[in-house]
């Protein structure tokens, strides 16, 4: 046996398949996109007995094979060819135990592409509670193929599982149906035209929009009636298919299945009632909001104070301990603020994560899709269109990539543009930041205002997008009419394996993902600071000091007279000073304008960067909080970071466009440059505007 197989884990959507994706792989798991496609690739590995390797690729979810969008294409088309690297030795369909009927429709078009496939039932913890009973034998022998019955919660059957993945070659192959009945002529036919070919395998090739890379459409001959056939006639016969493969499901499960109807049952009918409600449930959603963000202030305001001050000494310590020159200036003024200015965060981030992956897991924010549905209508958006908006908090990038389901291409290209309002993670350092210093941190009514002001620009955000989408509605005139469908998983405890897996694996993504961008950007920031043209930079001492001789200066003061003369004359200083005209009516001199240049890299670069402009020549035991709030406005002669000047950036950040990944993956999904840049441009005057009243009016 091969020393490795390849493991395809499929299953409908809510059947705890990424449970058991994480039972499996644990933390041996990564995440990234198809090739050329943006649809997100999770896979992992899995050690099995004797030595063998298992290579877990968690395909998107899906709930049948006749493919309506490109996450279930991506499914098909792994299916259908053989030559692909990823091609599965063994499928795992994962069901679960309370929707078997359902699930088992997947399961049955698997075993016709006569791949070795293992059923997994799952959430077998939940069979007392609901009256289920099953007999396993019958059904692995009328299912023809190995059963693993799993508790991912209480962690049972993984080992069988296992077992089964191993010995994957003694399953059976053999179909559960014979689809041929539904037209014999027009399949054998298609079994005359093509001997050497799986007949289900054809059958999916010619009624989905898959590109097989083993089978040329052209090769079929028209007078066969297989690629004239029309639309009508072969959905009719997939609707035949259907209904032959639910009458054999029907058979089986009448003999391997029993439900005691008198059962528990009523709690989630009233549950729903309640969280779905049209008054209670948006207040019930919105307390949850409240809690989450008063949380995040208060938790984890002990271990950011730590981290803040541990980076502080360490630069502080590598200044004075290593030999002096330009190796240790770039360390102690470059990378180690750079660095900490995103690290920081990561309390914050990580509990943001929590919280979300716990109402992921307990079932709740299916319950939000479906209530914000009502919102989303009245504005001309589809109600699938709310899954992107409420991804977004964590990222625009793999939120826009989730409008594929959307069918229609307005609603869609609506959702992708209004998308980058809703405030994500990458956005948070900045709020953070900057409400720290200028919002009292202060209770209002027993609540942090700090955290308060936290929500308010969450709603706002979420409010411009779903106003926007009004906007482009009226002036792109959406006619066509959509339906909202989505399933209401049963209510659940949140897995504490998959909430902590969860947070590790987005906070990782997070912090190395801008940690690459901003190490880059702090060491050329630091070399851009530390350099300068000409006699004002190169004779900065001579030059300060011979101005300050007539004063009775003191030594520590000229010194960070000549710092900062210096940082003016650097070549960052320059930049800076030449943009200040134009950013200065917001209420921001030119350090914060190079932060707002150079954080078009990414939103959190804001941080890191100002961390690195003020550590050049500064006094290293300062935190970068203290350094920002001591920081002067040299044409105002007041503190720069004031009420006034922080709400207006606090506002620009909330609409300006502000992160070139979201403007690429934007031309990626319109393939237009059209729409990113009339959406750059849109959002960045919009936020400029804004912006300029906020200021001029608190001012």
């Amino acid at each position: 046996m091969s020393r490795q197989l390849n493991v395809a884990l499929i299953g409908n959507p809510n059947t705890g398949k990424t449970s058991v994706f994480n039972q499996l792989t644990g933390l041996n798991q990564k995440v990234g996109n198809y090739p050329g496609i943006t649809v997100e690739k999770k896979e992992g590995v899995c050690k099995l007995p004797r030595g063998v390797k298992a290579h877990i690729l968690d395909l998107p979810g899906t709930y049948s094979l006749n493919a309506n969008s490109l996450d279930e294409n991506v499914v098909i088309e792994l299916l259908l060819n053989k030559n692909d690297k990823d091609y599965p030795d063994v499928a795992v369909v994962v069901t679960d135990v309370e929707n078997l009927k359902r699930n088992l429709l997947l399961f049955t078009q698997i075993k016709d592409l006569r791949i070795p496939t293992i059923l997994v039932i799952n959430m077998a913890d939940r069979m007392s509670r609901r009256g289920i009973s099953l007999d396993v034998p019958l059904l692995e022998e009328r299912l023809n193929t190995k059963i693993a019955v799993v508790s991912t919660r209480k962690k049972t059957g993984i080992e069988e599982l296992k077992k089964l993945i191993l010995e994957c070659r003694q399953i059976s192959t053999e179909p559960c149906v014979d689809i041929s009945c539904i037209d014999p002529e027009y399949f054998a036919d298609l079994r005359a035209t093509f001997p050497k070919q799986e007949l289900y395998k054809l059958w999916l090739v010619i009624t989905q929009d898959v590109n097989f890379v083993n089978l040329d459409r052209n090769l079929v001959p028209d007078t066969a009636g297989f690629t004239t056939r029309s639309k009508s006639d072969l959905k009719r016969l997939q609707q035949k298919e259907t209904i032959l493969r639910y009458q054999f499901i029907n058979g089986v499960l009448k003999e391997g299945y029993q439900v005691d109807v008198n059962a528990a049952k009523g709690f989630r009918a009233t549950l729903d009632r309640v969280l779905t409600h049209k008054v209670w449930g948006y207040l019930i959603f919105f307390m949850i909001m409240l809690l989450i963000f008063q949380a995040i202030y208060d938790w984890s305001s002990y271990p950011m104070d730590f981290i803040d001050a541990t980076f502080a000494d360490l630069g502080e310590w590598v200044g004075q301990n290593l030999p002096p020159g330009s190796l240790t200036d770039l360390l102690s003024e470059g990378i180690i603020p750079g660095l900490g200015g995103i690290v920081i965060f990561i309390p914050q981030i990580a509990f943001l994560f929590l919280f979300i992956s716990i109402l992921e897991e307990t079932g709740y924010m299916s319950r939000v899709v479906f209530l914000m549905d009502r919102v989303m209508r009245r504005f001309g958006l589809s109600g699938k269109s709310v899954v992107p908006l409420i991804s977004g908090t964590a990222c625009a990038i793999p939120a826009i990539m989730a409008t594929r389901n959307i069918e229609n291409w307005k609603e869609r290209l609506i959702t992708i543009l209004v998308t980058p309002f809703t405030t994500c993670s990458a956005r948070l350092p900045v709020y953070l930041i900057i409400i720290a210093l200028v919002i009292p941190n202060t209770r209002f009514m027993g609540m942090n205002v700090q955290g308060l002001t936290l929500m308010g620009l969450y709603l706002l955000g979420f409010g411009v997008a779903v106003f926007s989408a009004w906007v482009l509605n009226k002036v792109l005139q959406i006619k066509s009419k959509t339906f909202f469908v989505v399933e209401m998983p049963n209510y659940k405890l949140p897995l504490v394996k998959n909430v902590l897996i969860t947070v590790v694996e987005k906070t990782k993504s997070f912090v190395f993902g801008a940690g690459k961008i901003i190490l880059a950007i702090s060491i050329v920031l630091w070399f851009l600071a530390s350099n300068g043209p000409g006699d004002d930079f190169d004779r900065a001492s001579e030059i300060v000091t011979a101005e300050a001789s007539n004063t009775q200066e003191l030594p520590e003061h000229l010194a960070e007279k000549i710092a900062s003369y210096k940082l003016q004359h650097s070549y960052i200083g320059i930049m800076g000073r030449a943009i200040e005209p134009v950013i200065a009516p917001l209420g921001y001199d030119w350090k914060i304008g190079i932060a707002i240049i150079s954080s078009f890299a990414a939103r959190e670069v804001f941080v890191g960067t100002l961390a690195t402009i003020y550590s050049v020549g500064s006094d290293k035991e300062e935190t970068i909080k203290n350094r920002m709030e001591s920081e002067i406005n040299a044409s105002t002669g007041e503190k720069l970071f004031t009420l006034p000047s922080g709400v207006s950036l606090l506002l620009f950040y909330a609409f300006a466009m502000q992160c070139m990944s979201t403007i690429a993956i934007v031309k990626r999904e319109t393939n237009s440059w059209k729409w990113p840049i009339g959406q750059l441009v849109t959002m960045t005057i919009f936020a400029y505007v804004v912006a300029l009243i906020a200021y001029q009016v608190l001012k």
